[in-house]
């Protein structure tokens, strides 16, 4: 085996602990709650000790926010390689659509996640958190793709507001219908609502 199989079998080694842990920590966490659960029991359900755990996650709670599908830096190489003449409104939407497919397929993972989020409101401080180092990421590069200086006319920071509350509208939808139907037809649904001005329905 040369050394990049054997990089590549370690990488896939890792990414299989980390999902793991993520999806030991949720499920316990649904089972009896946050203050139920400890590292330990994380750790002890996918046979490592609690040391491996925290090589992956300095916190339970970061193991069940969990790093999401993609990278703030994801998201916004994504929005960036879309033409420039793509408006900045429909680009957000096809950058979240991408997201939607994502998550779609980790239907059974984010399912718990977001149940266990609803149930367990001590986390919702950490994803705000989260959410805002995301939302400071892509606002600066909606800014560069409408050629606006940030802090001048509001746009960069309404349009990039207004899609991650898109996404988050369309993510309650589809949770509470049991991931049915496909959440990037219900992202895009709230992104028509949107791009039509929000008219009375």
């Amino acid at each position: 085996m040369d050394s990049a199989d054997e990089l590549g079998r370690r990488d896939r080694k890792k990414l299989e602990t980390r999902t793991a842990l993520e999806r030991a920590a949720l499920t316990l966490v649904a089972e009896r709650g946050l203050a139920g659960v400890t590292v330990e029991d994380i750790a002890e359900a996918v046979d490592v000790s609690s040391r491996t755990f925290f090589n992956y996650f300095p916190s339970k709670e970061d193991a069940l926010i969990g790093p999401g599908p993609a990278s703030a830096a994801e998201l916004c190489e994504r929005l960036e390689e879309l033409p420039a003449d793509v408006p900045v409104l429909e680009a957000l939407r096809l950058m979240s659509r991408v997201e939607a497919e994502h998550v779609q397929q980790q239907r059974e993972q984010w399912l718990l996640r977001l149940k266990v989020f609803e149930q367990n409101p001590s986390l919702l401080p950490r994803l705000v958190t989260s959410g805002t180092e995301t939302e400071r990421a892509i606002t600066a590069a909606v800014a560069r793709r409408a050629g606006i200086e940030l802090g001048t006319s509001g746009y960069p920071e309404l349009a990039t507001a207004a899609a991650m509350a898109a996404f988050r509208v369309a993510m309650i939808r589809w949770s509470a219908a049991g991931g049915r139907p496909e959440l990037a037809d219900l992202v895009d649904e709230a992104f028509a609502q949107l791009a039509a001005g929000l008219p009375n329905p």
